[in-house]
């Protein structure tokens, strides 16, 4: 069964599957070329609605063109994931099935203040914005002028309220919790 979910991003539509897609992380095609090592995501831009494919654990998030309804798009978007994903075929193929397959553990030796950002966008924010059908995914941090750079993926990349999220309430929460930080920016 696929049901779908709302997001705060009126042009994008989570459709949430009850199967693992992606079993860590999440991938994001911002255009059909990206979507190269994806037979799920190249046929979904076969669709003329759909402008940008994001995959979560469990859901893809779809966003569709202005020039049409949801009321059209949704049947066509749950009964063509129904039988895509009841015939098995591979979500993902090539390098990005071997990377998304292959757990890596990064090891990298951050600092004291990256480390806590970092902690802090895994355990608070990448869970709320999954909820939403998207992902931020840490960027960069410079301590010179306090900056958190991040990347906005899925219905957060374009969506009207992903500027005062990112602002009010990413940025509040980082510099309530990491003296260090002044302001957060999408990049």
């Amino acid at each position: 069964m696929i049901y779908t979910e709302i997001t705060p991003n009126p042009a994008s539509l989570k459709f949430i599957t009850g199967e693992v897609l992606v079993p860590q992380g999440s991938v994001d095609f911002p255009d059909v070329n990206a979507a190269e090592d994806s037979p799920l995501g190249l046929k979904l831009f076969n669709f003329r609605f759909v402008e940008r494919v994001f995959f979560g654990k469990n859901f893809v998030t779809i966003t569709k063109g202005d020039d049409f309804q949801w009321e059209e798009v949704i049947p066509v978007v749950k009964d063509f994931l129904k039988a895509y994903l009841g015939s098995d075929q591979p979500v993902f193929t090539g390098q990005l099935a071997q990377s998304l397959a292959s757990v890596e553990v990064e090891e990298t030796e951050d600092d004291p203040t990256v480390a806590k950002i970092k902690e802090l966008i895994e355990s608070h924010v990448r869970p709320a914005v999954a909820m939403d059908g998207g992902d931020i995914i840490y960027q960069d941090f410079d301590h010179d002028s306090g900056t958190v750079k991040l990347m906005l993926q899925g219905s957060c990349s374009g969506c009207p309220s992903a500027s005062l999220t990112l602002k009010n309430g990413i940025e509040g929460l980082l510099t309530r919790m990491v003296p260090e930080v002044n302001v957060v920016e999408a990049v």
